[in-house]
């Protein structure tokens, strides 16, 4: 009887095997995604008032990026895509919430050309007498149809900035 237990056990785990079977999924190919220096920070002033603390609304930072890759119906691949950003409240806030514009654009893989563009806002509330949080955007999402290779292309994250932002952040440079 025990030499039969060892055959029965013998068999499960030649059937487990280590080859590849028709149901292991390959994983989906991935854009390369990265933040753009130029509009990594953000600061925001109060309207009208010079550029110092006593007026800055809000101060933020991206500190990173998470994202997914999956395929979909159809063989398309959906990429999901979230900010992570440091955030700092203001002096000249109002209120215990603040938005931030940011927006992530597809483009080709040698960057010659925009893809799509997608705009977003992030809202952080902050509790009592917070003035800084780190938060994760709500993911957005990309859907590269079949028969287009997202390794192929560029994702890059960016802080929604004015001329005079962009200018600022150009001249202070990295944080």
């Amino acid at each position: 009887m025990g030499r039969f237990w060892v055959l029965i056990l013998a068999g499960l785990v030649a059937a487990c095997g280590s080859g590849s079977s028709s149901r292991e999924t390959a994983l989906a190919p991935c854009p390369r995604v990265t933040i753009l220096a130029d509009g990594s920070d953000v600061t925001r002033f109060r309207p009208g008032a010079p550029p110092d603390l006593a007026a800055m609304v809000v101060d933020g930072r991206m500190a990173g990026v998470s994202f997914t890759c999956d395929y979909v119906r159809g063989g398309g691949v959906e990429v999901k895509i979230a900010a992570i950003v440091d955030v700092e409240r203001g002096p000249a806030a109002r209120g215990t919430r603040v938005e931030v514009p940011w927006f992530l654009a597809v483009t080709s893989g040698d960057d010659s050309h925009l893809v799509q563009r997608k705009d977003a806002l992030l809202f952080v509330n902050f509790e009592g007498n917070q003035t800084r949080a780190r938060v994760t955007t709500a993911p957005e999402s990309i859907v590269f149809p079949a028969g287009r290779n997202p390794a192929e292309y560029r994702v890059r994250l960016s802080f929604t900035l004015n001329a005079e932002e962009l200018d600022r952040n150009r001249r202070r440079g990295p944080r």
